[in-house]
């Protein structure tokens, strides 16, 4: 087994923060590529501050940043732009998510970059992408589920809608980000040639909805939210989530074939036999007969434990599962056996801490798992590596650049 990443030997330099930005770069880390971050001096990644914050250690900032580097550059003075342009020209990959304009203002757009590097792989990352109308303002996660159709996706009707706790746009962004970089580079390895590749909040959100986006725009008309009911009046299938006798969540998910064996071993198919509610498609017709299916449904999960349900249905080969809480996921048997969640040990808080693992299980180049660096933690060693002698840091420092 080989010990190094299946992307070792690859640099990046990123001027990224937030979320979209900085987990292309981390998950990039543990594949083995070598990752310059650079940060404000004195200040650094505002980020490092955000979510669970205990002795300084951010749970934001470790799970977006680990095993990366930390450089701090001031990049409005031509020294700091001059070390970061030797910097891009060793480099395979630059990074960037800052507000429309302020790269090409700070002297690290592409059209300057790629006369430095011509085969630099340049991945921008905005809310609203670079054509629309809206090009020129920020944006958040909030605003790419907004924007993308994710937020109606989470709807229940009659209910006000609600924005994720999980940062979907931002998770999905930094992933496709992630593949654009991936894909952009075997080309510039093939061909010696560069690019720019652009992503963005909406997009992402947006591309996550996946065929149940084309099915809407396909009909012109919105989705049933509040469950998943797919399909069409002649050949419908469910899933969705119903609670048991004590109150626990189960989810099921059944294609049009799968429908009425489910319900007959499962004994409920009688039931609503009887009150003219064993047909699906009645959803595409009538809310009122969805809503009548469902309440049915939930009465009669509700009068067993969902194990009990669980164990039915996975018997005869259909699909169901528990609900999780996010403590029960990151305690899941198969989470864990997988490594999708795993510990390592943090010397500033003196204890191990439980971390996500890699989505990925390379047979030859296992994923390894870094923390998040200190603000300005490698300066020396990465200026040291474009000859930079231990007096020109250290009147760098004097200087502020660093």
């Amino acid at each position: 087994m080989n010990n190094k990443g299946p992307l070792s030997g690859i640099k990046a330099v990123t001027c990224s923060t937030a979320q979209a930005g900085t987990v292309p770069y981390a998950l990039m880390a543990d594949l083995g590529t070598e990752i310059i971050k650079i940060e404000l001096p004195n200040k650094g990644d505002g980020s490092r501050n955000a979510g669970e914050v205990i002795k300084g250690v951010s749970s934001f900032f470790e799970t977006n940043n680990r095993g990366v580097k930390s450089l701090t550059l001031n990049l409005k003075s031509e020294e700091g732009k001059n070390i970061l342009h030797k910097l891009v020209k060793k480099a395979d990959i630059f990074g960037q998510n800052f507000s429309p304009g302020a790269a090409e203002r700070n002297g690290f757009g592409y059209d300057t970059l790629k006369k430095i590097n011509p085969a630099i792989v340049y991945a921008s990352v905005s809310a609203f992408g670079p054509d629309g109308p809206s090009n020129n303002l920020p944006g958040t996660d909030a605003v790419g589920q907004a924007i993308g159709g994710i937020t109606e996706a989470f709807s229940i009707p009659g209910q006000s809608t609600r924005t994720s706790v999980a940062s979907i746009a931002d998770e999905t962004c930094g992933l496709l980000t992630l593949s654009g970089i991936l894909a952009a580079l075997i080309h510039a390895k093939n061909t010696g040639v560069g690019q720019k590749i652009e992503t963005s909040l909406i997009g992402s959100a947006f591309r996550l909805n996946g065929w149940t986006m084309t099915t809407a725009m396909w009909r012109n008309i919105p989705p049933i939210t509040g469950i998943r009911i797919n399909g069409s009046r002649e050949r419908a299938g469910i899933a969705g989530c119903f609670n048991d006798i004590n109150g626990k969540p189960l989810a099921i998910q059944l294609d049009p074939d799968h429908w009425k064996p489910a319900l007959e071993i499962l004994g409920f198919y009688k039931d609503l036999e009887k009150k003219g509610l064993e047909d699906l498609g009645l959803a595409f017709e009538s809310e009122n007969k969805k809503n009548e299916i469902l309440s049915e449904l939930s009465k009669l999960f509700a009068t067993n434990e969902r194990s009990f349900w669980i164990e039915i249905l996975r018997k005869s080969k259909k699909i169901a599962s528990q609900v999780n809480t996010m403590i029960e996921a990151s305690n899941d048997l198969d989470i864990v056996a997988n490594n999708y969640v795993s510990e390592i040990f943090h010397p500033e808080l003196n204890e191990k801490i439980k971390i996500h693992g890699s989505p990925w299980k390379f047979s030859e180049t296992p994923s390894k798992f870094g923390l998040a660096p200190k603000l300005g933690e490698h300066n020396k060693e990465i200026l040291s590596n474009i000859s930079y002698s231990t007096d020109q840091i250290e009147k760098l420092e004097d200087n502020q650049i660093i």
